[in-house]
């Protein structure tokens, strides 16, 4: 198993300071969070005065606020100078990213930071390749990570999620990366690939990040369980057979790497180069956080 740490090198205004105790302490540029973190059960490494002298915004859970994609819901508690939104940039080679952060109801803030070793990959991959123009499908696109670090690299990038306030943020996040030309789509990740397929599309580079559990705009269900069969079997038709990528992202506790391996092996036999393994985040302490499992490969 490959696993995946981020490199401080790249990141300079992300930082994990402590985690433990289903919490974890956060820098984003000059801000400071305090967030539930379940798979955090270890003990913290700091006292629990040193959190709060450091945190200028924590996040309160409601009891028995839970959405059904298993997020808390909550308010923020934040210190005097603490704004709602503040932006952050990401470096690497010449990629330069710029996200807007905003304390939203269900602790999130519009980015996950271990996903920059794919946007790092996926930037080197396609300035590889041998196409002019690669063509990226980025699925489950949320505020547009990757979306932002294909175009960066000079791909033809279409955006599907879900959420039209989500596209909206995605929006500014390219803006403020100095790029445009996106492809935006409001839609189920299901039913746009099922339309591509019956149109005979292809693309060099996909990414998957689907939640455990989510909604589409009419009300469409997405467990992953169920659905994560016929999404990769529409992937395998929408994928190039040669000079081409794809990136498997998995946030579901109960989904280890070699499950997303094993997808991989079942639905593109012939993929080269396959990685597999977690997305962890080193803290100052030397323990590391798991945040998620992928799989990815080129062909």
């Amino acid at each position: 198993m490959n696993l995946q740490l981020l490199k401080p090198t790249y990141w300079t205004d992300y930082e994990l300071i402590d985690s433990g105790e289903y919490e974890k302490l956060e820098r984003f540029g000059k801000y400071t969070i305090r967030r539930p973190e379940p798979q955090a059960v270890w003990r913290k490494s700091l006292s629990e005065l040193e959190w709060e002298n450091t945190a200028d915004a924590t996040f309160k859970r409601e009891k028995s606020k839970t959405s059904q994609d298993g997020n808390d819901k909550g308010t923020w508690i934040q210190k005097k100078g603490m704004p709602d939104q503040w932006f952050i940039s990401y470096k690497y080679k010449e990629m330069n990213l710029k996200f807007r952060l905003g304390l939203t109801s269900f602790k999130h803030v519009g980015i996950f930071p271990e996903q920059a070793e794919n946007w790092n990959f996926i930037y080197d991959t396609i300035k590889a390749t041998k196409n002019a123009e690669s063509k990226v499908l980025n699925l489950f696109a949320y505020t547009g990570g990757a979306s932002i670090a294909a175009k960066s690299a000079g791909a033809d990038v279409t955006h599907v999620d879900s959420v039209r306030q989500v596209i909206t943020w995605s929006r500014e996040n390219m803006e403020a990366s100095g790029l445009d030309n996106i492809r935006w789509i409001v839609e189920d990740a299901l039913k746009f690939c099922r339309r591509e397929v019956k149109r005979e599309k292809k693309y060099n580079g996909i990414i998957l990040d689907p939640p455990a559990y989510g909604r589409g705009p009419d009300g469409e269900k997405w467990i992953l369980e169920e659905n994560i069969a016929e999404l990769m079997a529409l992937c395998s038709n929408l994928l190039e057979a040669k000079d081409s990528f794809l990136i498997l992202n998995l946030y579901s506790m109960g989904f280890s790497a070699v499950i997303a391996e094993n997808l991989i092996k079942d639905y593109f036999p012939n993929a080269k180069i396959c990685q597999f393994g977690e997305l962890i985040v080193p803290e100052k302490s030397g323990k590391h956080l798991p945040l998620s499992v992928y799989a990815r490969f080129k062909q």
